[in-house]
């Protein structure tokens, strides 16, 4: 699960090199390593501009998109840290709107590294400790923070009371398991594996700082309530405090302060209001920040976040397409899945897909969701990653889809398709964020 980079700028490789060296976290997880780099530092994570904290299984990064393009349509300064990155590292560390240079990047990611070789760090501990460095030393009126992985033990949940505006947690779902279900007598106990989610993602609640989350089944909402009681950080729940509806023309939402008249995002998928309406309600709910119905009106509109529903543009891998639609989604679980087969409903006939996923997935679910929407499934394997093997994925397919092969990589895929299959329709190119990363580099479309 490293999220293994490559760079052009033999500086930077040098420092991601040394980054692929590192572990990823195993046994116990905690927070004391992340403290203690911090401190090494000087506590960077205690001098930042007010910071917006997302936590979420499925559309905490959209969230972070729509909540950075509010607060710029503001005028604001932000700062935003989202990941995986999906070309290029760089991606990672957005400072006042543009992404970190390569000359910056590399200097950072020396300190860091060289300021905790002893503690041996974890491949996330070092980005975390390099971002908060980077936004606490250049001037902003915001930060926009994405949790990496849980919340509870995330290295991000350093983050203090001093810094923080608003917490918020988006749409809920079982993805790695393996690190977020692992037995701890501190951890509620429940058949219901959701609220063991939401135990761990409402761990970034701080003392006094609003808790602003989506609404979820009683027993998960009630589990975040009490996270939310016992860090004594006010609650503010979708359906409770406040609400959002969508509908054919725009959000209609609404909470203590009054009602607010919305767009519809341009980013694709129903889902997306949801997103939008979280990141509202993040603004609403503190005090320190400000926001209003027009800015966040701009920032629905002009949000965007690629590999989720993106259409690619004009490539060299579209080019060998020519005539279908093509639409990459970086999604890889069951709630994705079903975000996917809900925009697939509308797509335009015949629908054929092109998936890589890694080995740590269910990809017999995700394709079973998928299914009832495709005409055919290429499986592909995701170079320079622990992924199921293209002819795992058709094996899988060909239990749901009446048409299931295999290629080598995403260039024969793409060509077996253009050649087999009439140049009409929609492609949907699925299955991870590393694939999509790589899409986008085939394409010649670089997440600016």
């Amino acid at each position: 699960m490293k999220d293994f980079a490559i760079s052009d700028n033999a500086a930077v490789q040098k420092q991601l090199d040394r980054l692929a060296d590192l572990p990823l976290p195993r046994g116990g997880l905690g927070l004391d390593t992340i403290r203690e780099m911090c401190a090494r530092l000087g506590n960077p994570e205690r001098d930042l501009p007010p910071v917006f904290h997302v936590a979420g299984t499925n559309g905490k990064g959209s969230t972070c998109a729509f909540l950075r393009a509010m607060l710029e349509a503001d005028g604001k300064r932000v700062h935003v840290h989202t990941k995986p990155h999906l070309v290029r590292y760089n991606e990672r560390i957005r400072i006042a709107g543009e992404l970190v240079s390569d000359t910056e990047l590399a200097s950072l990611l020396e300190e860091v590294l060289d300021a905790s070789a002893d503690l041996t760090p974890s491949f996330f501990e070092v980005t975390t400790a390099a971002m908060f460095l980077a936004f606490a030393r250049h001037p902003a009126d915001a930060c926009v923070i994405e949790v990496g992985l849980g919340g509870r033990f995330d290295a991000t949940n350093v983050l203090g009371p001093e810094v923080l505006v608003a917490c918020g947690i988006a749409s809920l779902g079982v993805d790695h398991d393996h690190f977020l279900l692992q037995p701890d007598p501190t951890a509620p106990s429940s058949e219901n594996k959701l609220v063991r989610i939401g135990f761990e993602k409402a761990g970034i609640a701080k003392l006094g700082v609003p808790l602003v989350t989506q609404g979820y089944a009683d027993d998960i909402a009630a589990q975040i309530s009490e996270c939310s009681h016992q860090a004594g950080a006010p609650l503010y729940a979708c359906d409770q405090q406040w609400s959002a509806q969508a509908n054919d023309t725009g959000i209609a939402y609404r909470d203590a302060w009054g009602t607010l008249d919305l767009p519809l995002p341009t980013i694709p998928g129903a889902h997306q209001a949801e997103n939008a309406a979280l990141a509202v309600a993040m603004i609403r709910h503190q005090n320190v920040v400000e926001g209003s119905e027009d800015t966040f009106a701009d920032g629905i509109r002009n949000a965007s976040w690629p590999a989720r529903l993106h259409e690619l543009g004009p490539g060299p891998l579209t080019e060998m397409l020519a005539g279908r639609k093509v639409i990459l989604d970086g999604g890889h679980n069951p709630d994705a899945a079903r975000a996917m087969a809900a925009f697939l409903a509308g797509a335009e006939k015949p629908v054929h897909a092109i998936v890589g996923m890694m080995a740590a997935k269910d990809a017999g679910q995700f394709l079973e969701i998928l299914s009832p929407h495709l005409a055919s499934v290429t499986g592909i394997p995701i170079a320079g990653h622990d992924s199921l093997s293209s002819e795992e994925i058709a094996k899988l397919a060909g239990e749901h889809v009446s048409e299931a092969t295999s290629a080598p990589d995403m260039t024969s895929a793409a060509a077996l398709l253009a050649e087999r299959t009439e140049a009409s329709g929609t492609l949907l190119i699925a299955g991870s964020l590393y694939l999509a990363g790589q899409v986008l580099k085939l394409n010649r479309e670089w997440p600016d």
